[in-house]
């Protein structure tokens, strides 16, 4: 049995882990429970009565965070040359076409985000084996496929977020920063979880949301209370 340090036992004393919190309860709680010396984020776990293996019922969104992700968002623009200006000007951090290209090709993947257009999507396509595994290709359900790529760029530096169910039934997305208020917190994790909540597939039955969980990077995980999200 792993032996507990005195830092995560002195977590686990700060709350019952069989009790079942608020959402503003468990937001107070994680920024108490957190003692990395980095600002930590704030994870939120949803497990969905799904069965994700069926086309019906997988459940893929994106969500615009109130108050953003706390993190600094590389984005790159895979473009034509008329559309640079527009991506630099929004804020992207990187702008161009074949010569990111051929750096992706030759294993350079540090951005977190790309954003193309739908005329290169031939040329970006060829990079799926690269990109898909590390979540990076970009998709028009995401709106990262797009003619309006300054717009997707301020959107994405602004806190939007896409997610996805995975092969477990469950969402995980990081929604907050331990430094933001407890407030920002609840907003920020409120508006994910409504839009989950939007999203249940018609062919969904019994339990949609069968539990939901917060915490912080390497703390101990707090049980949310669905209805208090919706309340």
């Amino acid at each position: 049995m792993t032996k507990l340090t005195k830092k995560r036992k002195a977590a686990l004393s700060k709350f019952d882990r069989n009790a079942v919190y608020s959402l503003t309860e468990a937001s107070s709680i994680v920024k108490q429970i957190s003692n990395t010396k980095f600002d930590a984020s704030i994870d939120i776990d949803v497990r969905l009565g799904v069965d994700p293996r069926k086309a019906n019922q997988m459940v893929r969104g994106i969500v615009t965070l109130p108050h953003g992700t706390g993190k600094t968002v590389r984005v790159l623009v895979i473009c034509s040359p008329d559309k640079e200006e527009e991506a630099k000007q929004a804020g992207a951090d990187f702008a161009g076409l074949d010569e990111y290209i051929e750096k992706i090709k030759g294993g350079w993947t540090d951005v977190d985000v790309i954003i193309t257009m739908p005329s290169v999507m031939a040329k970006v396509g060829s990079l799926g084996k690269i990109l898909g595994p590390r979540g990076l290709m970009p998709n028009p359900k995401t709106g990262t496929v797009t003619m309006e790529v300054g717009k997707a760029v301020k959107e994405v530096k602004a806190g939007k977020i896409d997610f996805k169910v995975d092969k477990f039934g469950i969402i995980h997305a990081s929604v907050a920063k331990v430094s933001f208020d407890p407030e920002k917190i609840v907003d920020n994790a409120r508006e994910l979880i409504n839009t989950i909540f939007k999203l249940k597939p018609a062919s969904a039955k019994g339990t949609y949301v069968k539990s939901i969980y917060m915490s912080s990077t390497m703390s101990p995980s707090i049980q949310v209370d669905p209805k208090s999200v919706t309340a």
